[in-house]
């Protein structure tokens, strides 16, 4: 009991006693977790407040710092938010700087301040500088939760464009084709979104087919296509002519599926069986650049030179993925070569010198990507070397087939599939002795 005599050794009996009697207390809460930098609560604003004229702005004709802010406590929440975004990506100070003063003409000359900035008046204040402002900027609005991202799809842009001059029951079908390709259909033929990359291909190798119905043909609908049409619109070049077959073949098969035409023409249609081998290339070239004073365009170049890596590959490096003189990919273990791994070095350390501060965890980076976690593409790598990466690969791994003519080992050495290794081989057969 409080305030009686104790029994030291009573109290000793079952163990060490590791408190002082009589000052128990209550544990402290927790003190609640330090808010994140944002916009005040009440910010966006829901309400709307109308324009009585929809005008042009001409946001060239006045400088960012000469505009009064509505709402200057908006102002310093976003201002927060990018310093510590920049902060936290390795902004330079230039960056910050344009990123600052569009953001700043946003929130001056918004027709209800406060609300959501839309994506395409944020495309307009950045007009005419570098589109990595207008990225910046977004990304900035975007954290601040104060972004309205109107931009319509790249893709359906694109798509729009290749069949705008259609006759509308031909447009109609080929449009309801583009939507089943780009979200599914759980209608008949039930299918799931297919890549954007595979959309574009498939756009691009049936427009001008169907652009030369409509107009040469004079058709209206692809009901009224037949397989003497498809025939007379096929490419002669070997490979643009399987491209538009598949695409022919996909657009039909999914419109016979749905009895929008009567008939898939592209049955039994067959597709040249040559010339698609893989071929030498000059390699003056490649060695310029795997010699240049540049340290990324020589590591990229050495890397696919000596490995024949894809180029997707090559983008999707991170720095984790290259240690001990080793490139980890893809549950393989590539053994660097000595040229190898002197380029790498050589860019590690210009990586390390340009962009000291960059939290990008991929292996290569550039001007566009260092202020960002996303990976290069494929497009820059070749356009760096000066020469098609994926021709520098695949003339390593017919080197290879003509030295050795062993399938396992490219498939071991390249991550080939066995009907893969065997198309280097069959391309050229290794002369035999009796």
């Amino acid at each position: 009991m409080p305030h009686q005599a104790i029994d030291v050794v009573e109290a000793n009996r079952h163990g060490q006693q590791l408190f002082i009697a009589d000052l128990f207390r209550q544990k402290r809460p927790t003190p609640p977790p330090t808010p994140v930098a944002g916009p005040p609560g009440h910010f966006p604003v829901a309400h709307r407040q109308l324009a009585l004229f929809d005008l042009d702005r001409d946001y060239t004709a006045v400088r960012p710092t000469e505009l009064a802010l509505p709402l200057p406590e908006l102002a310093i929440a976003i201002e927060d938010v990018l310093t510590d975004h920049a902060r936290r990506h390795g902004w330079g100070t230039g960056l910050q700087s344009m990123t600052r003063h569009a953001i700043r003409m946003l929130l001056a000359t918004q027709d209800t301040p406060g609300a959501p900035i839309a994506a395409s008046v944020a495309a307009a204040v950045t007009t005419g500088r570098s589109l990595d402002n207008l990225k910046s900027v977004l990304e900035i609005l975007a954290a601040a939760g104060m972004l309205d991202d109107d931009r319509r799809p790249t893709l359906d842009i694109y798509a729009e464009r290749q069949f705008a001059d259609l006759p509308e029951p031909m447009a109609d079908e080929v449009r309801e084709w583009f939507r089943a390709m780009r979200d599914g259909s759980t209608t008949p033929p039930r299918s799931r979104p297919r890549n954007p990359a595979t959309i574009r291909s498939r756009i691009t190798h049936a427009a001008p087919a169907v652009r030369t119905w409509a107009t040469s043909n004079g058709y209206s609908s692809l009901r009224e296509v037949d397989r003497d049409d498809v025939i007379a619109v096929m490419p002669a070049e070997a490979y643009r002519y399987r491209q538009t077959l598949t695409a022919l073949r996909a657009l039909f098969r999914f419109l016979k599926a749905r009895r929008l035409v009567f008939t898939n023409p592209t049955l039994r249609l067959r597709g040249p069986q040559a010339g698609n081998h893989p071929l030498p290339i000059d390699l003056t070239p490649v060695r310029d650049a795997m010699l240049s004073t540049k340290p990324v365009r020589a590591a990229l170049a050495t890397l696919i030179a000596f490995h024949a890596l894809r180029p997707k590959d090559v983008c999707a490096l991170l720095l984790t993925d290259l240690r001990d003189g080793r490139l980890y990919l893809d549950g393989r273990t590539i053994l660097l070569a000595d040229p190898v791994r002197a380029s790498l070095s050589a860019w590690l350390a210009e990586r390390a010198r340009r962009w000291p501060h960059t939290i990008n965890p991929y292996l290569f980076i550039n001007l566009h990507t260092a202020v960002r976690t996303c990976r290069v593409d494929p497009t820059w790598i070749s356009t760096t070397i000066g020469f098609s990466a994926q021709a520098i690969r695949e003339d390593r791994i017919l080197h290879e087939a003509i030295t050795t003519g062993d399938v396992r080992r490219l498939s071991d050495l390249f991550g080939l599939t066995i009907g893969g290794a065997e198309r280097y081989t069959h391309t050229h057969q290794p002369a035999t002795t009796d």
